[in-house]
């Protein structure tokens, strides 16, 4: 299991976003409409929308996480372009740029449906990710834990941890550490143990 692991906060996070948001602005470029990567697009491709001042919110999903650090072997597109793209400047947004493959399948999608141009926007990029987002704020190997998906994740590590035979309160430790409310890891912990005993 992959040890390293960043919790920023809310926060952090919009401020990452304003960052972005100037960014883009002094690209010049000026998107037709914002398409947030289901789910874990949604909240930044929602704040860009405000901070660009543009309401023009779009959806597509990719699946590709299972678990952890753990991917199947390739993304799936499980929910075409929620809008009509064609001959339109589109922002991308997503959370991250991991391995890049779920966001090359949206870039292709995309152009598929007639885009005119495609750039995307993540908080995040990882240095192995296939794809380099046109606007990112950060770059790091570590695990992000974003605050819309904490409970998910401390799910995935319990499971993660019984697989592998690890200790749960040490890597709940780790959680701790790099951010995560230790209330908060105690409330979901407490929660997912009730549910798997029900």
């Amino acid at each position: 299991m992959r040890s390293e692991f960043e919790a920023p906060t809310w926060n952090q996070i919009y401020k990452m976003l304003l960052n972005l948001a100037e960014k883009i602005r002094k690209n010049g470029f000026k998107p037709d409409v914002i398409v947030g990567v289901s789910r874990g697009g949604w909240p930044p491709a929602r704040v860009l929308s405000d901070l660009l001042g543009n309401p023009n919110l779009a959806n597509v999903k990719a699946e590709f996480y299972l678990g952890v650090a753990e991917t199947k072997g390739e993304p799936a597109l499980t929910q075409p372009v929620s809008t009509t793209v064609s001959g339109k400047r589109v922002l991308v947004v997503d959370e991250i740029a991991d391995t890049g493959e779920s966001l090359k399948l949206v870039k292709a999608h995309l152009f598929e449906r007639g885009a005119a141009e495609v750039k995307i926007a993540t908080i995040y990029y990882k240095p192995w990710s296939i794809i380099t987002p046109d606007y990112y704020q950060k770059k790091t190997s570590n695990w992000v834990i974003f605050p819309w998906e904490t409970k998910e994740t401390i799910h995935k590590v319990v499971k993660k941890c019984r697989e592998e035979g690890k200790s749960v309160e040490k890597e709940m430790e780790k959680l701790v550490k790099a951010g995560i409310a230790a209330e908060l890891v105690g409330k979901f912990l407490k929660e997912i143990l009730e549910e798997e005993n029900c």
